[in-house]
């Protein structure tokens, strides 16, 4: 989900609302972390690893353009990185993944960034929505590892990557963005549990 600049203003109060339980929140939200980690098939190490990439590619962006933390998303996953998004124009996007490739561990950069102008406060919403009803909905389906998926919705187009034990998941998945509403694409980067691409080494610098 895009950082829409209009939604700066909602936030500040709940954010300064937050700032009197940061400390409980930084510990019990880090043990949720490592639980889930665990439960994943890229385990710990991996979650770990793919936290630093996220790291290095955020001072990356930051340092570079401050509309790429604004406007564009990352999902890492075994160092398989997908950037979905919007900027103004095709430099831009090219910047944004030549960047991403700086990124020490990166094994794949999945370019989904568009070139346009960002669909707004009410498209800002709508996607935070699909995102969180499929998040809610994966968790509860039957068969469905859920913690093996990272999802992002942008103007509506869902993006997912991630590891699926087989192909049937991967397909109530699939099938479970689709009935959302307000969905227009179901775009998937998943690959399977088998995949030999899952643990080839980044290329080298």
């Amino acid at each position: 989900m895009r950082k829409n600049p209009k939604s700066r203003l909602l936030f500040l109060g709940a954010a300064a609302v937050a700032l009197t339980a940061c400390v409980e929140t930084v510990v019990i939200g880090g043990a949720a972390v490592v639980a889930n980690a665990a439960l994943q098939e890229r385990g710990i190490k991996g979650a770990t690893v793919d936290q630093g990439i996220r790291a290095e590619v955020n001072h990356q962006w930051s340092s570079a353009n401050q509309i790429f933390m604004r406007d564009l998303n990352l999902q890492i996953h075994e160092g398989r990185v997908l950037v979905s998004g919007e900027v103004a124009n095709e430099d831009l996007r090219a910047q944004a993944i030549q960047l991403t490739w700086k990124a020490s561990g990166v094994r794949e950069v999945i370019n989904e960034v568009e070139i346009g102008n960002a669909g707004g406060l009410r498209a800002y919403w709508t996607d935070s929505r699909i995102v969180r009803e499929l998040d809610a909905r994966m968790i509860l389906e039957r068969g469905v590892s859920s913690p093996n998926y990272s999802i992002e919705s942008f103007n509506g187009n869902v993006f997912l990557i991630g590891v699926a034990q087989d192909q049937t998941e991967l397909n109530r998945v699939l099938q479970l963005a689709r009935n959302i509403s307000g969905v227009k694409r179901v775009v998937s980067h998943v690959l399977m549990k088998d995949d030999p691409k899952r643990f080839a080494k980044p290329p080298s610098s």
